[in-house]
């Protein structure tokens, strides 16, 4: 069995986010700005990081989001 070194490892994981980029950009509309590519990137970099997140059960559970939502809409929602 062949061993990967960690170096083989960021190769690879860099060429597979070479390519996601790649396709990201590729279903973008044709008229495009530089902005808007690094705003697309910058979106997918922070879903990214909360699914990562999520995945390694850092999240909050959705009922008691809705708790803190409710208290802060109590506190600060009306005027």
């Amino acid at each position: 069995m062949e061993v990967m070194s960690n170096i083989d490892m960021k190769v690879i994981s860099v060429t597979g986010v070479k390519h996601q980029v790649i396709r990201m950009i590729e279903a973008l509309p044709e008229e495009i700005t530089v902005d808007d590519v690094m705003a697309e990137l910058y979106f997918k970099q922070q879903v990214d990081a909360g699914l990562k997140e999520l995945d390694e059960g850092k999240g909050i559970p959705h009922e008691e989001v809705e708790k803190r939502m409710s208290r802060w809409l109590t506190r600060y929602g009306k005027n």
